[in-house]
């Protein structure tokens, strides 16, 4: 018998978007403290999430979703999956903008500079921690929700990064630290 496929409602990934985004955000922000002792916020956008990290958190949760109990799978797939959207978002970025918001150019085993094998390696673990780990927590916590607050917190979130892209795509987050190598 064939597993049925379960599609969550738009809400859910839009909630998933935002969370994965602002977790990916605070990783950025807590990994530069570490190394540099500042706080940067390494985004395009002025708010405190970056896309990529949602869209890579949604896409693992779309592909991947049936691996949860295949950790191995998960990881590699996720190293797949995250290395090519990081690669392709780091070119459109610098031929957008004329910047590179990270650089792995010092690191071993980097393509142009915009991925390396540490980074993919580090996606494959954060694919695990979301699909294996993660997704179990964030499906309680959705199902808690009245449809009411999570509709509202969408249009809340939605309308806020609507209103910061379009300040952005004026005016970048080209600030400090943007193109430097982590």
């Amino acid at each position: 018998m064939k597993k049925k496929r379960i599609l969550h409602p738009f809400d859910y990934y839009v909630l998933l978007f935002f969370t994965a985004a602002f977790i990916g955000w605070l990783w950025e922000v807590l990994l530069y403290l570490v190394t540099s002792h500042t706080i940067v916020n390494r985004g395009v956008y002025r708010g405190p999430y970056l896309p990529i990290y949602g869209i890579g958190g949604v896409l693992l949760m779309l592909v991947l979703h049936r691996f949860r109990r295949k950790p191995f799978c998960v990881f590699l797939f996720s190293c797949i999956l995250c290395t090519t959207l990081e690669y392709c978002a780091g070119i459109w970025l610098e031929w957008k903008w004329g910047v590179r918001w990270w650089d792995y150019s010092g690191h071993r085993w980097n393509l142009n500079g915009h991925v390396c094998l540490t980074s993919s390696i580090g996606f494959g673990l954060g694919g695990i921690l979301l699909i294996c780990i993660f997704q179990p927590l964030f499906n309680k916590l959705y199902h808690r929700m009245t449809l009411k607050l999570r509709a509202a917190l969408c249009i809340i979130f939605i309308l806020i990064f609507i209103a910061d892209a379009a300040y952005s795509a004026a005016l970048p987050n080209t600030g400090a630290y943007i193109n430097a190598s982590l």
